[in-house]
């Protein structure tokens, strides 16, 4: 299959609208795991969304805690190399390997961001990361220039291509921006989490900054089956459980809103999930989104997105639905649906 595709800022890289999130197939016993995965299981469900036309995997090294790279480096090794996909990866969350349920700390120092980029280039089984991203902001000190100096060094090393950002607020992208271009940002957005709306989305458009975002069905809330008992059922080492989202009274506020998608949905002949993620899609500035899966049926129940088109009807409809469930935070409503540049409709 072809999907449409929008250029990722002015990085040269073209990406499909949508993407798979590899953050689950990490696994359990961490942190912010998702509880147990069969990695036969996250192989197959890659196969599929790249035989459905996905062109990039974004993955990160804390993900499983390095077990996720692997997971993506086996795919990748397995594929003739006119056929790998894209592969996008993080560095500056730091692991205690004797406490893995530990959080892991943000740390942005230049010696940690360069062993990291060559752990993740030996686990992926690459020359060169495609993309590759600060996750967090640094919380050890570091001067966000010192760090981003040794970014720009890795792309003049050839290691990575592009060079981007996670998480980061329009003061720090503009600290970056000062020293070299910032390729893409990677904010959390969706119906519920819309602030990136505000201010660093509008930034990036204007500086030709390109934005995947993460999270875009909330972890699984926006998605047609999730229920009040669902969580009641999570793995005990789901990160899901400590999530405010998931706990009352967002809980049931955040379902009301997802229920609210239904009839959209119906209407254009598919699932919630892809009305979720085609609405992030919607807003200008934002080039793909990141959708996480465990399984080749649940790629199957998002794909949609990728070609789904909201009208201004509908998302009039989803605006009204936010201001009456009281769902999450940020502003409601794209200005103009659609993003100019995009090839393959």
């Amino acid at each position: 299959m072809t999907l449409p595709t929008r250029p990722l800022g002015s990085s040269g890289l073209d990406i499909t609208t949508v993407g798979f999130g590899a953050w689950a197939i990490g696994g359990g016993g961490w942190s912010f795991g998702w509880g147990p995965q069969d990695d036969a299981d996250s192989l197959a469900a890659m196969r599929h969304a790249l035989e459905l036309g996905i062109n990039w995997i974004d993955t990160a090294a804390v993900y499983g805690l390095g077990h996720s790279e692997e997971v993506v480096g086996r795919l990748l090794r397995e594929l003739p190399a006119g056929e790998r996909p894209l592969v996008f990866t993080k560095c500056g969350l730091v692991w205690d390997e004797r406490n893995r349920m530990a959080e892991p700390r943000r740390v942005l120092r230049p010696e940690s961001i360069r062993k990291e980029c060559e752990a993740s280039l030996r686990r992926l089984g690459v020359q060169r990361i495609d993309l590759y991203q600060f996750h967090w902001p640094d919380e050890a000190g570091t001067p966000v220039e010192d760090s981003w100096q040794t970014m720009v060094r890795l792309v003049e090393e050839g290691k990575v291509r592009a060079a981007g950002v996670s998480n980061f607020d329009v003061p720090l992208l503009e600290r970056c921006e000062a020293i070299r271009h910032v390729d893409s940002l990677q904010p959390p957005f969706s119906l519920i989490r819309r602030d990136a709306a505000e201010r660093e989305i509008p930034w990036c458009a204007e500086h030709e900054t390109g934005v995947i975002v993460y999270s875009p069905m909330q972890s699984g809330l926006l998605t047609d089956n999730f229920t009040v008992a669902r969580v009641v059922g999570l793995a005990p080492d789901d990160w899901r459980r400590r999530s405010p989202q998931f706990q009352q009274p967002a809980l049931s506020r955040n379902l009301a809103l997802r229920d609210a998608l239904k009839p959209i949905a119906r209407r254009h002949g598919t699932t919630v999930s892809a009305v979720a993620v085609a609405w992030t899609l919607a807003w200008p500035g934002v080039t793909g989104a990141i959708v996480g899966a465990r399984t080749a049926a649940q790629v199957d129940g998002w794909i949609g997105a990728a070609t789904l088109a909201l009208t201004a009807a509908d998302l009039d409809e989803i605006a009204t639905a936010i201001t009456r469930t009281g769902a999450g935070t940020g502003p409601t409503r794209p200005v103009a649906s659609g993003v100019t540049g995009e090839r393959g409709r």
